[in-house]
């Protein structure tokens, strides 16, 4: 009897935290419906570093992406492989290809940086994030509920840079929502790793991935700063090199970490 009331208050206890999260999702969502639109900045394609060669323009701005490709043909591999079976697949799969798309989806852009092009480049970002966001629902709180939560999350990640891109034809950029989609899940994912018990060993590097992250924004906001240190490489190259990396962390982690009992 007192093990079933403690099985009963573990359950009752999880639904809480699980409507708790959704509860201030909304709030989240709502609050930014509610804030005027958020407009493209008009200098966002001024990239400090424009050095070209051998034809290639902003060269270290392309090729930087080179590790966003490689971490996603890695990661792709990965879970090919037949030993690679101990966790839903599907959100996974889904990061590692939205990873490289991503690395395309930038050199493109950066090849001639626009607008339009822009939207190229975020479109696979957005992947990364809510198949990531998927995967840690589907690993810490339900892998049923994850599952059936990626492609919904994928088409509001989607259709976040489709609203921004029409709205910028229209004369009127919005990115609220593509704000939402880039920077809500980096802070519910560390919310649901400290409120749901962890199914696998090597969580920490989830942790890691996330503190990475917000250090790539940060070169990225010191664009200019850091390629006046002796003009080697901009923040912006910075930012692709250290926001590559929670890619690799990401498969170390799936390589290294075992279930637990």
């Amino acid at each position: 009897m007192e093990q079933l009331h403690h099985q009963s208050y573990a359950l009752e206890s999880k639904s809480t935290r699980v409507w708790s999260i959704i509860i201030v999702t909304a709030f989240v969502g709502l609050a930014i419906a509610y804030l005027p639109a958020i407009p493209q900045a008009a200098h966002f394609h001024n990239f400090a570093d424009q050095r070209s060669w051998q034809g290639i323009p902003n060269l270290l701005n392309v090729v930087s992406n080179i590790a966003f490709v490689l971490g996603g043909i890695a990661g792709l591999r990965f879970l090919s492989r037949p030993s690679a079976v101990r966790f839903p697949k599907a959100p996974w799969f889904t990061f590692f290809a939205g990873a490289m798309l991503t690395g395309v989806g930038s050199a493109y852009y950066h090849l001639a940086p626009d607008n339009g092009r822009l939207m190229w480049d975020r479109l696979p970002m957005t992947i990364v994030f809510m198949s990531l966001l998927a995967a840690v629902i589907a690993e810490r709180i339900s892998a049923k509920g994850g599952l059936l939560l990626l492609f919904p999350l994928l088409m509001i990640g989607v259709g976040s840079v489709v609203y921004w891109h029409f709205t910028e034809q229209a004369g009127h950029g919005d990115l609220r929502l593509y704000g939402f989609v880039q920077f809500y899940p980096i802070l519910l994912i560390p919310a649901i790793l400290l409120l749901f018990r962890a199914r696998f060993t090597n969580s920490g590097y989830l942790v890691a991935m996330i503190g990475v992250y917000a250090l790539a924004k940060v070169s990225e906001h010191f664009d200019a700063e850091l390629l006046s240190l002796g003009q080697i490489v901009s923040g912006h190259t910075v930012k692709h090199l250290l926001a590559s990396l929670p890619i690799w962390f990401v498969l170390q982690m799936l390589r290294v970490r075992k279930p637990m009992h």
